[in-house]
């Protein structure tokens, strides 16, 4: 499997494996697809043509705000749509055969579900990982730790282009940081995408320097550098 659908893995993910969460199908010339808003406002083109960025501008208009994440740098005009705001960000890719080992945290993990839905979002809200959503539980696979009934740190998969998943909601409580439940949540993930024999992937912001620094210590490397671009209606 070679990793050229993570050139535009949004756009394979909701073409394939996870067409039942998009929107888009039937607009314009169908080169535009979104993930429905309660899931999340990933976004992606078919190619950044004039036809598929229109397509793309109508979901804007009618559903709202949407991230396109795009390779490279540079911003798209999109019709009937301004720039909300844009940050860079790095994608990687898992370059190991077996999850990583981590030593030092022995904290209970747990399997969420939809009754975790409400704190899960809680916490990517103060935490802020990355577009999360109501209901970004549905993509599935989310792991998390609790602490006196709190969810205080969870990891989950986003994300489902052929041969790769990605690992992503990775996000920890404030007040419980460097205990080590970051790396041991994404062990878990990890070792769940490996036992379905894909590739884990992931995304950062370029600037969270901490962050990139642990996914290379687990054994991600980098693979391309992104931007994601927020556009809302007008």
């Amino acid at each position: 499997m070679t990793t050229d659908c993570l050139a535009n893995p949004i756009w394979h993910a909701l073409t394939g494996e996870q067409s039942r969460h998009a929107l888009g199908q039937g607009i314009g010339s169908g080169g535009a697809r979104r993930f429905d808003p309660a899931v999340g406002p990933l976004a992606a083109v078919r190619e950044p043509s004039p036809e598929c960025l229109a397509d793309l501008g109508t979901l804007v208009r009618e559903i709202g705000l949407l991230g396109l994440m795009q390779e490279g740098g540079g911003t798209h005009e999109v019709p009937g749509a301004h720039v909300l705001r844009q940050a860079l960000g790095v994608q990687m890719v898992y370059a190991a055969e077996q999850p990583p080992e981590v030593i030092g945290c022995e904290a209970p993990v747990m399997a969420l579900s939809v009754d975790d839905y409400p704190d899960m979002l809680a916490l990517a809200t103060l935490t802020e990982p990355g577009p999360f959503a109501a209901r970004t539980g549905d993509l599935g696979g989310f792991f998390g730790v609790r602490e006196a009934g709190r969810l205080i740190a969870m990891a989950g998969q986003r994300l489902r282009p052929p041969g790769h998943v990605e690992v992503s909601a990775v996000c920890t409580h404030p007040q419980v940081r460097g205990r080590g439940l970051a790396p041991l949540l994404m062990a878990r993930v990890i070792a769940a995408i490996l036992a379905e024999g894909r590739r884990p992937m992931l995304h950062s912001y370029a600037d969270n320097a901490h962050a990139l620094a642990l996914y290379a210590r687990l054994g991600f490397v980098e693979s391309r550098r992104v931007t994601l671009t927020l556009y809302a209606p007008g």
